[in-house]
């Protein structure tokens, strides 16, 4: 038997009429439970509030009901017998992608919750839980429902014939990446953008964002990698008047700033261990303590955190914690690399040339070979590296069309290879051209990295760690 749950208030006695609550829109429930104690407490309550309800005591009958009739949430418990809950919220999902799943269950541990989370769940709810807890939870779900139309709506006028937003591809893969980014959006749950360095992480969080229900909040982008160790945590969290030499006043953290709204921690692998503990209690009990202060301040943000390392082979090496990378990656999406999408390289380049013709007063253009050459070119800078390859190349030119001969020599040399055939017999490892783009900018250079760093479309944090790992190579 589970444990005896919803609603206490209604075990012991019932009201003589139902409750005047005016759903925000109305929801088909589907109970799933085999104690038939708390399918009946779950309907009853259910119904009090002004929703329709179904129950079932099996996985098989629950299949059934989603299939056949219009069902809106689904209260699932997780352990029902002879079925694994997750592999139900999956099956579920997979049938109708749009039904929301509520899971219902006697362990309360945070791994269990993020599991039913990744697994497509929409909330966890730990029994026993009273009425008021029901009536909240689906008060929320009814109104993400609402927003999840809207969103959609707002999505569609997002896309254009460029791709989506302030994102340009239409490649197959960027195409999934609209889709994923669609269904992040309709969520609250923390996302872990995944991606090389210069792909458009921050401008994937913003896309999520900017197409969500709080929208009109803030967005607060915070560049982990280029803070001061020092002062990151005053940056995040915040500082009294007088807790270090420096601090004339008190400040606001960069998390209670972006209250209601959406906070962007980009290079979130670059966070120093004592910074990441900090950061999980935060997230954790929504609440923080501003450097110097002996009062917690309540937060209420939506995490969206990017990085371009491995952070599962991170926690193998004791870099990154294991409970903070479970806490950031219930849902995920990775950036392709300009490489992988090559056909977007036309689109990308007219973007850039129509912004660039409208600050000089002409039109500027590429000519043919010239974009043959650039769509050649293996980009380990990516999208950034290629907007500042065209805007150094419209600086420096004199005439409006881009040729071959204007382009720099890392790029004309991987055309020439290919005129020659030589890249037939003798592919380079995308880890080699790489290395040997960064080794070469700052041999041009004189030296100077954080130039290269620049010209390459790259972090300094990322090109200095880069630096170190062909030192240990080597």
């Amino acid at each position: 038997m589970n444990a005896a749950i919803v609603p206490t208030t209604l075990a012991s006695s019932t009201p003589s009429q139902p409750l005047p609550i005016e759903p925000p829109i109305p929801l088909h429930l589907l109970v799933v439970d085999n104690d038939r104690f708390v399918r009946e407490a779950c309907k009853e309550a259910a119904v009090l509030l002004g929703y329709s309800t179904t129950t079932t005591g099996s996985a098989e009958q629950a299949f059934w009901f989603v299939g056949s009739q219009s069902i809106d949430v689904v209260l699932l418990d997780l352990h029902l017998p002879g079925a694994g809950g997750l592999e139900v919220i999956r099956q579920i999902k997979r049938q109708q992608p749009d039904i929301e799943v509520i899971v219902m269950s006697g362990d309360g541990r945070a791994r269990s919750a993020v599991e039913a989370m990744k697994a497509g769940a929409y909330d966890f709810v730990t029994k026993p839980f009273g009425l008021n807890e029901l009536k909240e939870l689906l008060e929320r779900v009814a109104y993400h429902l609402k927003q999840k139309v809207e969103n959609r709506r707002l999505c569609g006028e997002m896309r254009s014939n460029q791709g989506f937003g302030n994102i340009i591809g239409r490649t197959p893969e960027m195409e999934r990446l609209y889709r994923i980014i669609g269904k992040a959006a309709h969520s609250t749950h923390p996302v872990l953008i995944l991606g090389e360095s210069g792909t458009g992480k921050e401008m994937v969080a913003r896309a999520i964002h900017y197409a969500g229900p709080f929208r009109d909040k803030p967005f607060v982008p915070v560049d982990c990698g280029s803070l001061v160790p020092t002062l990151i945590e005053s940056e995040l969290f915040g500082h009294v008047k007088g807790a270090f030499t420096g601090a004339s006043h008190t400040k606001d953290g960069l998390l209670a700033l972006a209250e209601g709204g959406t906070v962007f921690l980009d290079e979130i692998g670059e966070l120093p261990l004592d910074l990441q503990s900090k950061l999980l209690r935060a997230l954790q009990e929504k609440e923080i303590r501003p450097v110097g202060s002996t009062k917690q301040v309540p937060i209420n943000v939506r995490i969206l955190a990017a990085t371009n390392r491995d952070l599962e082979q991170a926690v193998g090496q004791g870099e990154f914690r294991r409970d903070l990378y479970f806490r950031l990656n219930v849902l995920s999406l990775r950036i392709p690399p300009l490489r992988e999408r090559r056909q977007d390289i036309p689109l990308l380049v007219s973007a850039f040339l129509d912004r660039l013709s409208r600050v000089a007063g002409q039109n500027l253009g590429v000519s043919d070979d010239g974009m043959k050459a650039l769509v050649a070119y293996g980009w380990p800078g990516n999208v950034r590296e290629l907007e500042n390859c065209i805007q150094r190349c419209c600086a420096m030119n004199s005439g409006p069309v881009i040729h071959t001969t204007d382009l720099p020599s890392s790029i004309t040399d991987v055309t020439a290879r290919l005129s020659d055939g030589l890249l037939d017999t003798k592919i380079m490892p995308i880890a080699d051209l790489e290395r040997q783009a960064i080794v070469g900018a700052i041999e041009t250079l004189g030296g100077d990295k954080l130039m290269a760093a620049k010209l390459l479309g790259i972090g300094k944090t990322t090109l200095y760690r880069k630096l170190k790992e062909y030192e240990s190579i080597s």
